[in-house]
């Protein structure tokens, strides 16, 4: 039976792809899923190395290529950013210490990729923060916190956004770890630019007092190194993150209902609200979000996540926008 170049699955149905001149199963058939450029460039350098002379290939020159099993080395490994993963045609090519800047690795579409996890860690956070400091900060609002003595949960709001996020991507992260792969957080160019966006809506808002939803920040993401075909490994990395906001989402929200003292349960409420959104956001089936690689892997895992999500979440908003005689959070 023929099996698919890309993960080496056999399949009775291949898709075969006219630029590198390979074929892929169902869910390796498009050319992003498949690396096609890298796989091109790969073969045709293998081609030249056998036949220096004359570096003009053809379908038959493809079909002479060693198997799938066999070692293919260059000078160079590139790998793509896909948002919290990067993805490689095959495992092998991973060197031991990838992030090193001697490995031979070109990051792409990551911004200082050689500098420490650390560094990444605290300007992604630092960055979030100050856009939830900034999304969050309504003057009349706050105006009203100072005099009731509340002036400071403006910053544990700003807190609970930043938090959101970090612990989504320490759930990519540690599953990542404990399937013993190499991952570390980092700062993506993209998302630095959407970052900057955000944090430019953000000051608008306070500027013009017009209340507004914390602003879209993505900054950076965790990279994870090996992942070369989506199965069970891929599954569980990609759902770590919505899984972990999921969970977080619904202790603060069972917080807020404990907590007797207004205004701070209604603010914890509404850090609830921003687990699940974000949650929410990147169970999206489509892109570099977990939602398209968690669908392709378990639709049964997907849609438990996506509708235990809208639940809570639609119990969340209920609660905080009823009236305020019969809001929990004012009685």
């Amino acid at each position: 039976m023929p099996y698919c170049y890309h993960c080496g699955n056999e399949s009775e149905n291949l898709y075969y792809c006219s630029t590198c001149r390979q074929s892929y199963c169902y869910l390796h058939k498009e050319s992003i899923d498949h690396e096609c450029n890298i796989v091109k460039e790969t073969l045709e350098m293998n081609n030249a190395q056998i036949n220096p002379i004359s570096n003009i290939t053809s379908p038959n020159d493809f079909s002479q290529q060693p198997s799938r099993s066999s070692n293919i080395t260059s000078n160079t490994t590139e790998a793509r950013s896909d948002g919290s993963f990067t993805w490689y045609r095959r495992e092998s090519n991973i060197p031991e210490n990838a992030f090193d800047p001697n490995s031979g690795i070109e990051f792409k579409g990551i911004l200082f990729p050689y500098q420490s996890e650390f560094i990444h860690l605290l300007i992604g956070c630092v960055l979030i923060y100050i856009i939830g400091l900034i999304s969050f900060y309504q003057p009349e609002q706050q105006t009203q916190l100072i005099s009731l003595g509340y002036g400071w949960i403006v910053f544990m709001l700003a807190g609970f956004y930043t938090t959101a996020f970090f612990f989504h991507e320490l759930g990519h992260r540690q599953v990542a770890v404990h399937f013993g792969l190499q991952t570390k957080f980092r700062l993506l160019k993209f998302g630095m630019i959407i970052t900057i966006f955000g944090l430019i809506m953000g000051i608008t808002s306070m500027v013009t007092g017009s209340q507004a939803l914390p602003s879209l920040a993505l900054p950076g993401a965790v990279v994870v190194l090996g992942l070369d075909k989506i199965d069970r490994k891929t599954g569980l990395c990609k759902s770590a993150g919505p899984l972990v906001n999921l969970v977080y989402g619904s202790i603060l929200l069972i917080l807020s209902f404990l907590v007797p003292i207004y205004p701070i349960n209604f603010f914890i409420a509404q850090a609830a609200s921003l687990n699940f959104m974000l949650g929410l956001f990147n169970l999206i089936p489509i892109g570099i979000l977990d939602g398209e690689n968690i669908f392709k892997w378990n639709k049964k895992v997907y849609f438990s996540l996506v509708i235990t999500m809208i639940i809570l979440i639609s119990i969340n908003y209920i609660c905080i926008y009823l009236p305020p005689n019969i809001n929990p959070y004012y009685i």
